[in-house]
C-alpha cells in the first residue's frame, strides 16, 4: 500500500537541500543562511511535516527529556510552574520528568547527577530555595549538567535564571499601607533559605525608611511560608503591648494563618486589623475577607525559563540571561484605609 507519509527526506527534496540541512533548521541550529531556513520553513508548513521526537532527539544525541526539580509546600506555585515549563516543552517538542527533593539534604547534589544520567536528562529547571544552593550549583555544572534558575537571580555566572521583583513589589505595597495611615506595620518573614523572604523584607525596610517611619523589631517575626507559622507569628504580633494596625505576611498561606489569629480573638478584619499577603495562590480569593496581595506571574517566568534552558542545549556557549518579571498589586478587602 502507498503511504502519503511525509518525512524528512520529502522536505529536503522539496526545499532543495539536504536532509541535514533540514535537521539543522528543525533544532534551530544557527550554521544555516537566513534565506535558506525561511525556504525550508516555509515547505515544512505547507507540507504539515511533523517531526519524531524520537528521531530528533537520536540524530541530536539528546533525550528531548528535561527536568523541573523542587522543593515547595505550595501545590499552587508548583502547579503553576509546571503549567509555564510544559507550555514551552509541548511548543519545542520536550518531554518534562517533575522531581521533588529536600533542599536541605546533604546527598542532593548525587541525587540530582544521578537522575540526570539515569533518566538521560537534557538540562534541568532549578526552583528556589534549591536554585540559591551556590555549592550545589558548582557541582551541578562540574558534572556538565545544563540549569536553568526559578524564582532567584543567579549569582553563578554560568547559570541563567528568571526571577520576580520581590523587593520593589514589597516596597510598593507597604507605602500603599502607609498611603492608608498605618505606620505600626508587622512583617511576617518566610523560610531563612529563600532569597525571596530577604528580599520582601528589604523592600519592607525600604519602604519604612523612605516615610521616615522606624523599624520596631518587635513587629518582626519569623515564619516558613507555612500556615501555621501565620498563625503563631500572628498570636505573638497580637499579644504585643501595642499591636501593629496591618501585617505584611511573606506569602498568602501565612497571612491566611495572621487571619486566623485574629479571628480567633474575635478581631474585625479590617477594621482592627489590615492584612497583606504575597503570591495570590487560590487561599487568598477562597477565604474572608480576601486578602490584598501579590501576583508573580509565574507561569510566564517558567515558560521564559524553559526556553533558555532549550536554547543552552542547543548551543552551550549562549550567553548567559537574567529575567525579571515584574508583579502586580492585588488589591482586595482586607485591608483598610485609617480615619
Amino acid at each position: 500500500m502507498r503511504t502519503n507519509r511525509v518525512t524528512i527526506q520529502t522536505v529536503a527534496e522539496k526545499a532543495k537541500v539536504s536532509i541535514k540541512t533540514v535537521s539543522r533548521v528543525i533544532n534551530k541550529e544557527k550554521a544555516v543562511r537566513a534565506s535558506t531556513r525561511d525556504r525550508v520553513k516555509a515547505v515544512i508548513d505547507e507540507l504539515g511535516y511533523k517531526p519524531s521526537p524520537a528521531a530528533r532527539a537520536l540524530a541530536g544525541h539528546t533525550s528531548k527529556i528535561i527536568g523541573l526539580i523542587y522543593d515547595n509546600p505550595s501545590a499552587a506555585y508548583v502547579l503553576d510552574v509546571q503549567t509555564g515549563v510544559l507550555k514551552s516543552c509541548y511548543s519545542e517538542g520536550y518531554n518534562l520528568l517533575i522531581h521533588p527533593c529536600d533542599h536541605s539534604s546533604d546527598k542532593l547534589a548525587e541525587e540530582l547527577i544521578s537522575l540526570v544520567q539515569k533518566s538521560r536528562l537534557d538540562g534541568l529547571i532549578l526552583t528556589s530555595p534549591i536554585c540559591e544552593n551556590e555549592e550545589l550549583l558548582t557541582k551541578l555544572i562540574e558534572s556538565k549538567i545544563k540549569l536553568v534558575n526559578i524564582g532567584a537571580l543567579s549569582k553563578n555566572a554560568a547559570v541563567s535564571s528568571v526571577s520576580g521583583n520581590d523587593a520593589d513589589v514589597v516596597k510598593q505595597i507597604t507605602l500603599d499601607l502607609v498611603e492608608k495611615g498605618h505606620s505600626e506595620i508587622g512583617f511576617v518573614f518566610g523560610h531563612i533559605d529563600h532569597d525571596s523572604a530577604h528580599l520582601r523584607f528589604s523592600g519592607y525596610k525600604q519602604a519604612l525608611v523612605e516615610k521616615n517611619i522606624p523599624i520596631n523589631q518587635e513587629y518582626i517575626v519569623q515564619g516558613d511560608f507555612s500556615f501555621e507559622s501565620g498563625v503563631e507569628c500572628g498570636k505573638h504580633l497580637m499579644n504585643l503591648e501595642k499591636m501593629p494596625t496591618a501585617i505584611f505576611a511573606s506569602n498568602d498561606y501565612m497571612a491566611a494563618g495572621v487571619l486566623k489569629a485574629a479571628r480567633d480573638r474575635h478581631l474585625n478584619i479590617p477594621t482592627d486589623l489590615s492584612i497583606v499577603g504575597y503570591d495570590d495562590a487560590p487561599v487568598s480569593r477562597q477565604i474572608w475577607p480576601s486578602l490584598t496581595t501579590v501576583r508573580q506571574p509565574i507561569q510566564q517566568m517558567s515558560e521564559y525559563a524553559a526556553g533558555l534552558l532549550f536554547k543552552k542545549i542547543i548551543d552551550s556557549t549562549v550567553n548567559t540571561e537574567h529575567q525579571v518579571f515584574n508583579s502586580e498589586l492585588i488589591f482586595r478587602e482586607s485591608v483598610k484605609q485609617l480615619d
